[in-house]
Protein backbone atom coordinates (compact mmCIF):
# COMPACT_ATOMS: atom_id res chain seq x y z
CA UNK A 1 0.00 0.00 0.00
CA UNK A 2 1.44 3.47 -0.91
CA UNK A 3 1.18 5.84 2.16
CA UNK A 4 0.87 9.72 2.02
CA UNK A 5 3.02 11.72 3.92
CA UNK A 6 2.57 15.24 5.39
CA UNK A 7 5.47 16.97 4.80
CA UNK A 8 6.11 19.05 1.59
CA UNK A 9 7.06 16.66 -1.18
CA UNK A 10 10.63 18.54 -2.37
CA UNK A 11 10.93 19.67 -5.78
CA UNK A 12 14.67 21.16 -6.54
CA UNK A 13 14.87 23.54 -9.17
CA UNK A 14 18.06 23.34 -11.46
CA UNK A 15 19.91 26.98 -12.17
CA UNK A 16 20.23 25.96 -15.84
CA UNK A 17 18.01 28.23 -18.14
CA UNK A 18 17.40 26.82 -21.54
CA UNK A 19 16.83 30.38 -23.57
CA UNK A 20 16.30 31.07 -27.26
CA UNK A 21 19.39 32.68 -29.32
CA UNK A 22 18.36 34.75 -31.75
CA UNK A 23 21.71 34.74 -34.28
CA UNK A 24 21.00 30.82 -34.60
CA UNK A 25 19.16 30.98 -38.61
CA UNK A 26 18.54 28.45 -40.68
CA UNK A 27 17.65 29.39 -44.88
CA UNK A 28 14.68 28.15 -46.64
CA UNK A 29 13.10 29.07 -49.48
CA UNK A 30 11.67 32.55 -50.18
CA UNK A 31 9.16 32.65 -52.70
CA UNK A 32 8.05 36.40 -53.09
CA UNK A 33 4.94 35.63 -55.09
CA UNK A 34 2.65 34.59 -58.37
CA UNK A 35 4.84 33.05 -61.14
CA UNK A 36 4.73 36.16 -63.05
CA UNK A 37 6.65 37.85 -60.21
CA UNK A 38 9.35 34.63 -60.19
CA UNK A 39 9.76 35.29 -64.18
CA UNK A 40 10.56 38.71 -64.01
CA UNK A 41 12.77 38.32 -60.82
CA UNK A 42 14.56 35.87 -62.88
CA UNK A 43 14.70 38.03 -65.81
CA UNK A 44 16.12 40.95 -63.75
CA UNK A 45 18.82 38.72 -62.07
CA UNK A 46 19.78 37.39 -65.38
CA UNK A 47 20.35 40.62 -67.17
CA UNK A 48 23.27 41.63 -64.86
CA UNK A 49 26.26 41.60 -66.54
CA UNK A 50 29.27 38.86 -66.55
CA UNK A 51 30.91 41.49 -64.10
CA UNK A 52 28.32 42.92 -62.31
CA UNK A 53 26.70 39.62 -61.18
CA UNK A 54 30.00 38.18 -60.05
CA UNK A 55 30.17 41.38 -57.95
CA UNK A 56 26.94 40.68 -56.35
CA UNK A 57 27.36 37.09 -55.87
CA UNK A 58 30.68 37.49 -54.26
CA UNK A 59 29.25 40.23 -51.33
CA UNK A 60 26.92 37.78 -50.70
CA UNK A 61 29.15 35.09 -50.08
CA UNK A 62 31.14 37.24 -47.97
CA UNK A 63 28.28 38.31 -46.27
CA UNK A 64 26.32 35.14 -45.29
CA UNK A 65 28.92 32.20 -46.06
CA UNK A 66 30.14 32.62 -41.62
CA UNK A 67 26.28 32.12 -40.69
CA UNK A 68 26.06 29.20 -42.79
CA UNK A 69 28.22 26.04 -43.68
CA UNK A 70 27.04 25.55 -47.16
CA UNK A 71 26.12 28.35 -48.86
CA UNK A 72 26.56 27.23 -52.60
CA UNK A 73 24.54 23.68 -52.09
CA UNK A 74 21.66 25.72 -50.34
CA UNK A 75 21.75 28.08 -53.87
CA UNK A 76 22.12 25.01 -55.86
CA UNK A 77 19.19 23.56 -54.03
CA UNK A 78 16.89 26.65 -54.01
CA UNK A 79 17.69 27.48 -57.70
CA UNK A 80 16.26 24.37 -58.40
CA UNK A 81 12.96 24.75 -56.89
CA UNK A 82 12.63 27.62 -59.31
CA UNK A 83 14.23 26.45 -62.37
CA UNK A 84 11.12 25.59 -64.33
CA UNK A 85 10.38 29.65 -64.79
CA UNK A 86 13.42 29.91 -66.84
CA UNK A 87 12.47 30.76 -70.55
CA UNK A 88 13.05 27.65 -72.51
CA UNK A 89 16.29 27.31 -74.43
CA UNK A 90 18.40 29.44 -71.96
CA UNK A 91 21.26 28.25 -69.64
CA UNK A 92 21.93 30.30 -66.83
CA UNK A 93 25.79 30.29 -66.25
CA UNK A 94 26.67 28.77 -62.83
CA UNK A 95 27.25 32.34 -61.36
CA UNK A 96 23.20 33.18 -62.90
CA UNK A 97 22.16 29.77 -61.18
CA UNK A 98 23.88 30.74 -57.70
CA UNK A 99 22.50 34.41 -57.51
CA UNK A 100 18.97 33.06 -58.53
CA UNK A 101 19.20 30.46 -55.67
CA UNK A 102 20.27 33.47 -53.74
CA UNK A 103 17.71 35.55 -54.75
CA UNK A 104 14.83 32.70 -53.99
CA UNK A 105 16.36 32.19 -50.32
CA UNK A 106 15.66 33.96 -46.69
CA UNK A 107 16.87 32.87 -43.39
CA UNK A 108 14.90 32.55 -40.33
CA UNK A 109 15.44 32.49 -36.65
CA UNK A 110 14.25 29.54 -35.43
CA UNK A 111 14.54 30.56 -31.70
CA UNK A 112 13.91 34.43 -31.70
CA UNK A 113 10.66 34.18 -30.12
CA UNK A 114 10.69 31.03 -27.69
CA UNK A 115 12.46 27.62 -26.87
CA UNK A 116 10.19 25.67 -24.83
CA UNK A 117 8.07 22.39 -24.31
CA UNK A 118 11.40 19.99 -23.64
CA UNK A 119 11.44 16.37 -23.77
CA UNK A 120 14.59 14.35 -22.74
CA UNK A 121 15.32 10.91 -23.98
CA UNK A 122 18.74 8.76 -23.14
CA UNK A 123 21.60 9.40 -26.04
CA UNK A 124 22.09 6.88 -28.69
CA UNK A 125 26.19 6.78 -27.36
CA UNK A 126 26.28 5.97 -24.12
CA UNK A 127 30.06 5.41 -24.73
CA UNK A 128 33.33 7.03 -22.36
CA UNK A 129 31.18 8.35 -19.60
CA UNK A 130 32.27 8.55 -15.75
CA UNK A 131 30.48 5.75 -13.89
CA UNK A 132 27.05 6.69 -13.33
CA UNK A 133 26.43 9.35 -15.95
CA UNK A 134 23.72 9.75 -18.45
CA UNK A 135 24.52 11.09 -21.66
CA UNK A 136 21.16 12.32 -22.87
CA UNK A 137 19.42 14.47 -26.29
CA UNK A 138 16.64 17.05 -25.53
CA UNK A 139 14.46 18.30 -27.74
CA UNK A 140 12.67 21.44 -27.35
CA UNK A 141 10.06 23.47 -29.15
CA UNK A 142 11.59 26.68 -30.81
CA UNK A 143 9.17 29.43 -32.51
CA UNK A 144 10.22 32.32 -34.64
CA UNK A 145 8.76 35.15 -37.01
CA UNK A 146 5.17 34.04 -37.18
CA UNK A 147 5.01 31.88 -34.47
CA UNK A 148 6.29 28.81 -36.77
CA UNK A 149 7.15 26.02 -34.76
CA UNK A 150 10.24 23.47 -35.20
CA UNK A 151 12.06 21.36 -33.86
CA UNK A 152 15.28 21.93 -32.39
CA UNK A 153 17.84 19.51 -30.36
CA UNK A 154 20.67 20.14 -27.26
CA UNK A 155 22.44 17.08 -26.24
CA UNK A 156 24.94 17.13 -22.71
CA UNK A 157 25.78 14.71 -19.93
CA UNK A 158 24.15 13.85 -16.39
CA UNK A 159 26.43 12.94 -13.72
CA UNK A 160 25.58 10.84 -10.55
CA UNK A 161 24.71 14.02 -8.68
CA UNK A 162 22.10 14.75 -11.49
CA UNK A 163 24.33 18.01 -12.41
CA UNK A 164 23.49 19.14 -16.28
CA UNK A 165 26.65 19.89 -18.55
CA UNK A 166 25.27 21.08 -22.02
CA UNK A 167 27.66 20.41 -24.83
CA UNK A 168 28.31 23.72 -26.74
CA UNK A 169 25.82 24.64 -28.84
CA UNK A 170 26.41 25.24 -32.11
CA UNK A 171 26.56 28.74 -33.72
CA UNK A 172 25.55 26.94 -37.17
CA UNK A 173 22.32 25.53 -37.89
CA UNK A 174 20.93 23.18 -40.79
CA UNK A 175 17.95 21.95 -41.95
CA UNK A 176 18.28 18.37 -43.66
CA UNK A 177 18.30 16.84 -46.97
CA UNK A 178 14.34 15.26 -48.08
CA UNK A 179 14.78 11.87 -49.23
CA UNK A 180 14.22 12.30 -53.23
CA UNK A 181 12.22 9.05 -53.52
CA UNK A 182 11.22 8.10 -50.45
CA UNK A 183 8.82 4.71 -50.11
CA UNK A 184 4.70 3.74 -48.60
CA UNK A 185 3.08 0.44 -47.68
CA UNK A 186 0.19 0.51 -49.85
CA UNK A 187 -2.11 -0.82 -46.96
CA UNK A 188 -1.41 1.85 -44.96
CA UNK A 189 -1.76 4.54 -47.81
CA UNK A 190 -4.93 3.37 -48.63
CA UNK A 191 -6.71 3.28 -45.25
CA UNK A 192 -5.86 6.69 -44.56
CA UNK A 193 -6.74 7.58 -48.35
CA UNK A 194 -10.10 6.15 -46.81
CA UNK A 195 -10.26 8.56 -43.61
CA UNK A 196 -9.16 11.62 -46.32
CA UNK A 197 -12.64 10.87 -47.95
CA UNK A 198 -10.61 10.28 -51.24
CA UNK A 199 -12.28 8.48 -54.16
CA UNK A 200 -12.45 4.87 -53.41
CA UNK A 201 -12.29 4.14 -57.65
CA UNK A 202 -9.51 6.71 -58.17
CA UNK A 203 -7.57 5.33 -55.24
CA UNK A 204 -7.93 1.45 -55.74
CA UNK A 205 -7.22 2.46 -59.89
CA UNK A 206 -3.95 3.97 -59.03
CA UNK A 207 -2.50 1.50 -56.01
CA UNK A 208 -3.53 -1.81 -57.68
CA UNK A 209 -0.83 -1.31 -60.10
CA UNK A 210 1.76 -0.89 -57.44
CA UNK A 211 3.76 -3.48 -55.07
CA UNK A 212 3.18 -3.95 -51.35
CA UNK A 213 5.67 -1.43 -50.87
CA UNK A 214 6.28 1.45 -53.78
CA UNK A 215 8.11 4.93 -53.93
CA UNK A 216 7.08 8.45 -54.01
CA UNK A 217 8.35 8.33 -58.39
CA UNK A 218 6.37 5.13 -58.73
CA UNK A 219 3.45 6.49 -57.44
CA UNK A 220 4.10 9.64 -59.55
CA UNK A 221 4.21 7.17 -62.41
CA UNK A 222 0.83 5.66 -62.39
CA UNK A 223 -0.99 8.71 -61.57
CA UNK A 224 0.72 10.49 -64.86
CA UNK A 225 -0.97 7.21 -66.45
CA UNK A 226 -4.20 7.85 -65.27
CA UNK A 227 -4.01 11.31 -66.37
CA UNK A 228 -2.87 10.58 -70.06
CA UNK A 229 -6.21 8.05 -70.24
CA UNK A 230 -8.84 8.74 -68.12
CA UNK A 231 -11.04 6.25 -66.34
CA UNK A 232 -12.93 8.58 -64.89
CA UNK A 233 -14.05 12.62 -65.00
CA UNK A 234 -11.14 14.79 -65.01
CA UNK A 235 -12.90 16.86 -61.95
CA UNK A 236 -12.59 13.45 -59.86
CA UNK A 237 -8.82 12.36 -61.14
CA UNK A 238 -7.42 15.32 -60.14
CA UNK A 239 -9.05 16.07 -56.89
CA UNK A 240 -8.05 12.93 -56.28
CA UNK A 241 -4.86 12.95 -57.24
CA UNK A 242 -4.56 16.09 -55.18
CA UNK A 243 -5.57 14.39 -51.88
CA UNK A 244 -3.11 11.52 -52.85
CA UNK A 245 -0.17 13.64 -53.43
CA UNK A 246 -1.27 15.96 -49.97
CA UNK A 247 -1.27 12.58 -48.19
CA UNK A 248 2.59 11.01 -49.64
CA UNK A 249 4.33 15.08 -49.11
CA UNK A 250 3.04 14.16 -45.13
CA UNK A 251 5.23 11.03 -45.08
CA UNK A 252 8.72 12.03 -45.66
CA UNK A 253 12.14 10.70 -44.60
CA UNK A 254 15.36 13.62 -43.71
CA UNK A 255 18.90 13.06 -43.46
CA UNK A 256 21.22 15.27 -41.31
CA UNK A 257 24.88 15.60 -41.90
CA UNK A 258 26.16 12.54 -39.50
CA UNK A 259 29.34 14.86 -38.43
CA UNK A 260 27.46 17.63 -37.50
CA UNK A 261 26.65 18.58 -33.65
CA UNK A 262 23.19 17.60 -32.48
CA UNK A 263 22.32 21.02 -31.51
CA UNK A 264 22.50 21.89 -35.18
CA UNK A 265 20.00 20.21 -36.61
CA UNK A 266 16.41 21.52 -36.87
CA UNK A 267 13.11 19.52 -37.99
CA UNK A 268 11.26 22.84 -39.65
CA UNK A 269 7.76 22.18 -41.42
CA UNK A 270 8.04 20.40 -44.54
CA UNK A 271 4.54 18.97 -45.70
CA UNK A 272 0.94 21.50 -46.02
CA UNK A 273 -0.29 20.39 -43.36
CA UNK A 274 2.65 21.43 -41.07
CA UNK A 275 2.90 24.78 -43.20
CA UNK A 276 2.48 26.67 -39.44
CA UNK A 277 4.33 24.46 -37.51
CA UNK A 278 5.48 21.22 -35.65
CA UNK A 279 4.40 21.32 -31.83
CA UNK A 280 5.28 19.53 -28.66
CA UNK A 281 7.13 16.63 -29.65
CA UNK A 282 7.16 13.75 -26.77
CA UNK A 283 10.02 11.80 -27.70
CA UNK A 284 10.46 8.08 -26.02
CA UNK A 285 13.24 5.62 -26.28
CA UNK A 286 10.71 2.79 -27.38
CA UNK A 287 11.93 -1.16 -26.63
CA UNK A 288 10.70 -3.68 -28.80
CA UNK A 289 10.36 -7.39 -27.50
CA UNK A 290 13.98 -8.37 -28.85
CA UNK A 291 15.40 -5.71 -26.85
CA UNK A 292 15.90 -3.26 -29.96
CA UNK A 293 15.33 0.38 -29.24
CA UNK A 294 13.95 2.90 -31.98
CA UNK A 295 12.88 6.42 -30.69
CA UNK A 296 9.78 7.86 -31.01
CA UNK A 297 8.07 11.33 -31.02
CA UNK A 298 4.43 12.39 -31.28
CA UNK A 299 4.19 15.68 -32.59
CA UNK A 300 0.92 17.89 -33.63
CA UNK A 301 0.89 19.03 -37.05
CA UNK A 302 -0.53 22.51 -37.47
CA UNK A 303 -1.34 24.61 -40.80
CA UNK A 304 -3.70 27.17 -40.02
CA UNK A 305 -7.04 25.70 -40.46
CA UNK A 306 -6.57 21.84 -38.37
CA UNK A 307 -4.53 19.97 -36.38
CA UNK A 308 -3.03 16.83 -37.14
CA UNK A 309 -1.18 14.17 -34.94
CA UNK A 310 2.29 12.81 -36.80
CA UNK A 311 5.00 10.08 -35.98
CA UNK A 312 8.43 10.72 -35.83
CA UNK A 313 10.96 7.66 -35.77
CA UNK A 314 14.87 7.55 -35.54
CA UNK A 315 17.52 5.36 -34.68
CA UNK A 316 20.63 8.02 -34.74
CA UNK A 317 18.28 11.64 -34.59
CA UNK A 318 20.49 11.68 -37.68
CA UNK A 319 18.02 10.14 -39.57
CA UNK A 320 14.10 10.30 -39.40
CA UNK A 321 11.01 9.27 -40.85
CA UNK A 322 8.11 10.92 -40.03
CA UNK A 323 4.68 9.41 -40.95
CA UNK A 324 0.91 10.23 -40.27
CA UNK A 325 -1.37 8.42 -37.35
CA UNK A 326 -4.31 6.91 -38.79
CA UNK A 327 -7.56 6.26 -37.52
CA UNK A 328 -10.47 8.04 -35.23
CA UNK A 329 -8.55 8.03 -32.23
CA UNK A 330 -5.47 9.76 -33.57
CA UNK A 331 -6.51 12.51 -32.92
CA UNK A 332 -6.29 16.14 -30.94
CA UNK A 333 -3.27 17.10 -29.45
CA UNK A 334 -0.91 15.39 -26.55
CA UNK A 335 -0.34 12.27 -27.54
CA UNK A 336 2.55 9.98 -25.64
CA UNK A 337 3.73 6.06 -26.40
CA UNK A 338 4.49 4.10 -23.84
CA UNK A 339 8.08 3.32 -23.65
CA UNK A 340 7.53 -1.13 -24.57
CA UNK A 341 4.25 -3.24 -25.85
CA UNK A 342 2.03 -4.02 -23.14
CA UNK A 343 0.92 -7.59 -23.86
CA UNK A 344 1.52 -7.42 -27.31
CA UNK A 345 0.06 -4.03 -28.02
CA UNK A 346 1.15 -0.66 -28.84
CA UNK A 347 -0.18 1.70 -25.95
CA UNK A 348 -0.49 5.67 -26.49
CA UNK A 349 -1.71 7.67 -24.01
CA UNK A 350 -4.01 10.90 -25.86
CA UNK A 351 -6.53 13.87 -25.33
CA UNK A 352 -9.50 13.11 -27.21
CA UNK A 353 -11.90 15.97 -25.87
CA UNK A 354 -9.44 18.62 -24.44
CA UNK A 355 -10.62 17.84 -20.67
CA UNK A 356 -9.46 14.32 -19.95
CA UNK A 357 -6.68 11.75 -19.67
CA UNK A 358 -7.46 8.75 -22.44
CA UNK A 359 -5.75 5.29 -23.38
CA UNK A 360 -5.29 3.67 -26.33
CA UNK A 361 -4.37 0.38 -27.45
CA UNK A 362 -3.15 -1.00 -30.71
CA UNK A 363 -1.46 -4.13 -32.40
CA UNK A 364 -0.31 -1.36 -35.38
CA UNK A 365 1.40 1.54 -34.26
CA UNK A 366 0.40 3.87 -37.19
CA UNK A 367 -3.47 3.16 -36.37
CA UNK A 368 -5.83 3.67 -33.55
CA UNK A 369 -9.71 3.44 -33.21
CA UNK A 370 -10.16 3.56 -29.90
CA UNK A 371 -9.83 4.82 -26.49
CA UNK A 372 -11.05 4.85 -23.01
CA UNK A 373 -11.00 7.91 -20.22
CA UNK A 374 -8.60 6.70 -17.52
CA UNK A 375 -8.46 9.82 -15.43
CA UNK A 376 -10.93 13.27 -14.95
CA UNK A 377 -10.14 16.37 -13.19
CA UNK A 378 -10.33 15.89 -9.41
CA UNK A 379 -8.32 18.49 -7.99
CA UNK A 380 -9.50 22.52 -8.11
CA UNK A 381 -5.84 23.15 -9.87
CA UNK A 382 -6.48 20.70 -12.80
CA UNK A 383 -10.55 21.63 -13.10
CA UNK A 384 -10.61 22.77 -16.60
CA UNK A 385 -8.17 19.91 -17.83
CA UNK A 386 -6.05 17.09 -17.81
CA UNK A 387 -3.49 16.20 -19.73
CA UNK A 388 -0.07 14.52 -20.06
CA UNK A 389 3.16 16.05 -19.85
CA UNK A 390 4.73 12.99 -21.75
CA UNK A 391 5.38 9.29 -22.47
CA UNK A 392 4.73 7.14 -18.96
CA UNK A 393 8.01 5.82 -16.72
CA UNK A 394 7.97 2.32 -15.88
CA UNK A 395 9.36 1.95 -12.10
CA UNK A 396 8.84 -1.17 -10.14
CA UNK A 397 5.34 0.22 -8.28
CA UNK A 398 3.81 1.05 -11.67
CA UNK A 399 4.03 3.71 -14.47
CA UNK A 400 4.95 7.39 -13.66
CA UNK A 401 3.25 9.35 -16.03
CA UNK A 402 3.42 13.64 -15.31
CA UNK A 403 0.18 15.30 -15.75
CA UNK A 404 -1.34 18.68 -16.63
CA UNK A 405 -4.22 20.39 -15.46
CA UNK A 406 -5.03 23.69 -16.25
CA UNK A 407 -6.98 25.78 -12.95
CA UNK A 408 -8.17 29.25 -12.34
CA UNK A 409 -7.15 32.40 -14.77
CA UNK A 410 -5.60 29.78 -16.87
CA UNK A 411 -2.92 28.39 -15.21
CA UNK A 412 -0.80 25.04 -16.23
CA UNK A 413 1.23 23.05 -13.09
CA UNK A 414 2.81 19.27 -13.75
CA UNK A 415 1.16 16.75 -11.40
CA UNK A 416 1.89 12.93 -11.59
CA UNK A 417 -0.28 9.59 -11.50
CA UNK A 418 0.63 6.10 -11.26
CA UNK A 419 -0.64 3.69 -13.33
CA UNK A 420 -0.80 -0.27 -12.99
CA UNK A 421 2.26 -1.92 -15.06
CA UNK A 422 0.30 -4.88 -16.61
CA UNK A 423 -2.94 -2.84 -16.77
CA UNK A 424 -2.18 0.95 -17.33
CA UNK A 425 -6.14 1.71 -17.75
CA UNK A 426 -6.10 1.53 -13.66
CA UNK A 427 -4.99 4.63 -11.79
CA UNK A 428 -3.18 2.99 -8.81
CA UNK A 429 -3.01 6.68 -7.11
CA UNK A 430 -2.94 10.11 -7.81
CA UNK A 431 -1.30 13.59 -6.35
CA UNK A 432 -3.56 15.89 -4.71
CA UNK A 433 -1.49 19.22 -5.51
CA UNK A 434 1.34 19.99 -8.51
CA UNK A 435 5.13 19.17 -8.23
CA UNK A 436 5.31 22.09 -10.35
CA UNK A 437 3.36 25.50 -10.60
CA UNK A 438 4.67 28.53 -11.85
CA UNK A 439 6.51 31.05 -9.86
CA UNK A 440 6.82 34.50 -10.05
CA UNK A 441 9.78 34.18 -12.21
CA UNK A 442 8.15 31.32 -14.29
CA UNK A 443 4.93 33.15 -14.98
CA UNK A 444 5.49 35.75 -17.22
CA UNK A 445 6.48 35.15 -20.84
CA UNK A 446 4.46 34.79 -23.92
CA UNK A 447 1.96 32.73 -22.66
CA UNK A 448 1.69 33.50 -18.76
CA UNK A 449 1.22 31.62 -15.73
CA UNK A 450 2.44 28.00 -17.20
CA UNK A 451 5.05 25.11 -16.96
CA UNK A 452 4.92 22.81 -18.72
CA UNK A 453 6.89 19.47 -20.15
CA UNK A 454 6.76 17.02 -23.34
CA UNK A 455 8.79 14.41 -21.23
CA UNK A 456 11.01 13.22 -18.45
CA UNK A 457 13.92 10.55 -17.40
CA UNK A 458 14.85 8.61 -14.17
CA UNK A 459 18.69 9.09 -13.21
CA UNK A 460 20.01 8.22 -10.34
CA UNK A 461 16.57 7.62 -8.55
CA UNK A 462 15.61 11.00 -9.36
CA UNK A 463 12.83 11.72 -11.75
CA UNK A 464 14.65 14.90 -13.83
CA UNK A 465 12.12 16.63 -15.50
CA UNK A 466 13.15 19.66 -18.40
CA UNK A 467 9.70 22.28 -18.27
CA UNK A 468 8.85 25.00 -20.01
CA UNK A 469 8.04 28.55 -18.30
CA UNK A 470 5.71 30.71 -19.69
CA UNK A 471 5.80 29.31 -23.40
CA UNK A 472 9.42 31.50 -23.99
CA UNK A 473 12.27 29.58 -21.94
CA UNK A 474 12.95 26.24 -19.86
CA UNK A 475 14.39 25.19 -16.70
CA UNK A 476 14.95 21.88 -15.09
CA UNK A 477 13.75 20.18 -11.82
CA UNK A 478 14.32 17.16 -10.24
CA UNK A 479 12.89 15.18 -7.52
CA UNK A 480 13.15 11.79 -5.41
CA UNK A 481 11.20 9.25 -7.34
CA UNK A 482 10.56 6.96 -3.81
CA UNK A 483 9.39 10.42 -2.47
CA UNK A 484 7.14 11.40 -5.19
CA UNK A 485 5.56 8.02 -4.77
CA UNK A 486 4.82 8.00 -1.31
CA UNK A 487 3.29 11.39 -1.73
CA UNK A 488 0.79 10.30 -3.76
CA UNK A 489 -3.09 9.20 -2.86
CA UNK A 490 -4.32 5.66 -3.32
CA UNK A 491 -7.12 5.50 -5.88
CA UNK A 492 -7.57 1.61 -4.86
Amino acid sequence: MLLKRNRKLKVKRKPNAIVGDTSRVITSPHSPGSSKRITLIIKRICGLSKGEAKKLLTQIMKDFSRRHEDLTHIFERHFNLVEGFLDKGFFPSDIQKALIGAYFTKEYSIESAALFNPSIVPHPDQSHLEKGSLRFVMSLRATGEGHISSIVFRSGVLNRYNTFRFDPVSEFVETPDLKVNPSYKRRIFQHKLKEMNANTDVCTRVLNELPEKFSKKQLIKQMDRLDKHPQFSKSKQNRTFEIINWLADSNYEVDFHSDHRISERVLFPVSKNESRGIEDARFVQFFDDNGKSTYYATYTAYNWFAILPQLIETKDFISFKITMLNGKAAQNKGLALFPRKIKGQFVMLSRQDGENNHIMFSKHLHFWSMSKVIQTPEYPWEFIQIGNCGSPIETGEGWIVLTHGVGPMRQYCIGAVLLDLENPCKVIARLKEPILAPTEKEREGYVPNVVYSCGSIIHCNELVIPYAMSDINSGIATIKVKALIQHMHTTT
